[in-house]
């Protein structure tokens, strides 16, 4: 169908009867044919597709199909495209500025830095001086930000919350702590225990281990992003005796009352003290990069750009593509962040994990299946790409799906070349063990099935041989909903080629 009769198909099925609509509106789109035409008040263009607010709502219009008229009609030839970022104010602070200004690098751009506080910043075509996009942040709570996206006030909202209603893309992640003053005394604290006080069913030091002394709870709002994550997790809001508008002020104060307690993003623990975490069964809970990557750290923030569900501007899906490059990940890691550049570590280093499987198995593992374990970990190194699923689903999480994507370019780029990749599948404990092996081979071969979709042009041979080992590698406590969603994983390992399967 040429582009022609797919513009005439589009007015016909969304446009028809608009055209008496023209005389109050900026532009009006016609058809090439001048058979049917369009009228609103324009929205944006970004060299591809017109958007405009009509009076049957917003409406999205290649621009090969349709002639523009009015005073509004863009500049064809090089269009300016705004990128309005809303979001929290540290993040976005922290983020925003060094994010673009990479961008603007990786495209052969220059930068002209904001006039004024509120002034955007401007990308600029070296050759011809024009400006090419130009990019704002402006803090906003949660819900006033969530309203500007869906609304069609901004394009991408920084978040460390997912929102079913907008498409995610994941910047980096941020591992949440328990947080307490220098002077504190307890050096440790179980998941549960935590949980508890968070919740206000612990308020005195003494029930943890600690000193016979009241415990202050601070937190932030309720709107704030970390607190909606952290009563998602917990079924109910945190009890918090001080509230503080900042992340740094939560920390601040924390740090100078020596009975405080509170949990924030490890990018801002200030002056506080940061004591150990362990899980119910008392392992500990270590935040390497490693582990907060492939999220076995359960207490793990993603930081996401939020997009609203409607195209959006060439220039901003261009930005987006580049989040995922080493650049954009150095402005990440600088910002206290955890970053989502690979990771690799070798399965024999990694004892804790060993000790945890040969502790943790059940009745039903067996000598061999642990020597089947460790004969596939010898030699191998573990990626830190880990695929989970959403809960009481098949179908991969969100940050899994971008974890797809991102293995998926390091195949392309040959990354792992002369390497074996394994898909290594496991379950939870809960079950027959016979039963948890066969999940574990089919969420493998789930994983399997959709990187294959990823590269329709890589050979069979060349995608990742499927190992299931079903519950005899527990990270963390089965006794516990969380334990078990973190057994329930794929990971990827890669093996050198000398030591492939037949």
């Amino acid at each position: 169908m040429t582009l022609l009769m797919r513009a005439a198909v589009l007015a016909a099925l969304v446009f028809s009867g608009l055209a008496s609509h023209a005389g109050a509106q900026d532009v009006t789109l016609t058809s090439r044919d001048g058979a049917l035409a369009v009228s609103g008040q324009l929205q944006g263009y970004d060299g591809e597709f017109y958007r405009i607010d009509s009076a049957y709502g917003l409406l999205t219009v290649d621009a090969q199909g349709v002639i523009c008229d009015g005073p509004a009609c863009p500049d064809l030839t090089a269009p300016k495209a705004v990128i309005r970022i809303v979001g929290a104010a540290a993040l976005g602070e922290k983020l925003v500025p060094g994010l673009v200004s990479g961008f603007a690098r990786s495209q052969g751009w220059q930068l002209r830095a904001p006039e004024a506080p509120d002034a955007p910043t401007r990308l600029v075509d070296p050759a011809t001086g024009k400006v090419l996009a130009e990019f704002s942040f402006q803090p906003l709570g949660s819900g006033a930000a969530h309203d500007a996206l869906a609304s069609g006030r901004a394009e991408l909202m920084l978040a460390a919350a997912g929102d079913p209603a907008f498409g995610s893309r994941t910047l980096g992640l941020d591992p949440l702590v328990a947080i307490t003053a220098p002077d504190n005394p307890l050096h440790a604290i179980s998941t549960p225990d935590l949980a508890r006080a968070l919740t206000g069913d612990v308020t005195n030091w003494s029930e943890l281990g600690g000193a016979d002394m009241p415990m202050v709870l601070h937190g932030l709002s309720d709107e704030a992003d970390l607190s909606r994550a952290l009563a998602a997790r917990l079924g109910r809001k945190i009890a918090a005796a001080v509230v503080h508008d900042t992340p740094e002020a939560l920390a601040e104060a924390v740090a100078r009352d020596p009975w405080a307690l509170a949990v924030t993003g490890r990018s801002v623990t200030g002056a506080a003290r940061v004591p150990g975490l362990t899980d119910s069964c008392g392992f500990p809970l270590q935040a390497t990069p490693l582990a907060v990557k492939a999220e076995d750290y359960p207490l793990t923030l993603p930081v996401y750009f939020l997009t609203p569900r409607r195209r959006l501007p060439l220039v901003a899906r261009e930005f987006l593509e580049f989040l995922a490059l080493p650049p954009a990940q150095e402005v990440v890691e600088a910002a206290g962040l955890v970053g989502r550049g690979l990771t690799r570590q070798a399965m024999t280093g990694d004892g804790l994990r060993l000790i945890n499987a040969i502790q943790g198995a059940g009745a039903d593992i067996t000598l061999e299946d642990l020597k089947r374990l460790v004969d596939a970990m010898d030699g191998a190194d573990r990626l830190s790409y880990t695929f989970r699923f959403q809960d009481g689903s098949t179908e991969l999480d969100a940050a899994s799906r971008d974890t797809l994507a991102d293995l998926a370019r390091m195949i392309e780029a040959g990354v792992v070349a002369g390497q074996d990749l394994v898909l290594a599948g496991f379950s939870d404990g809960s079950g027959v063990a016979a039963e948890n092996l066969g999940l574990s081979r089919d969420r493998a071969e789930q994983v399997r099935e959709a990187l294959r979709a990823a590269l329709p042009g890589l050979p069979t041979d060349q995608l990742p041989r499927v190992e299931p080992f079903g519950e005899a590698l527990p990270m963390a406590c089965d006794q516990t909903t969380a334990g078990r969603r973190l057994n329930r994983r794929v990971e990827v390992w890669a093996v050198p080629e000398a030591r492939k399967a037949p």
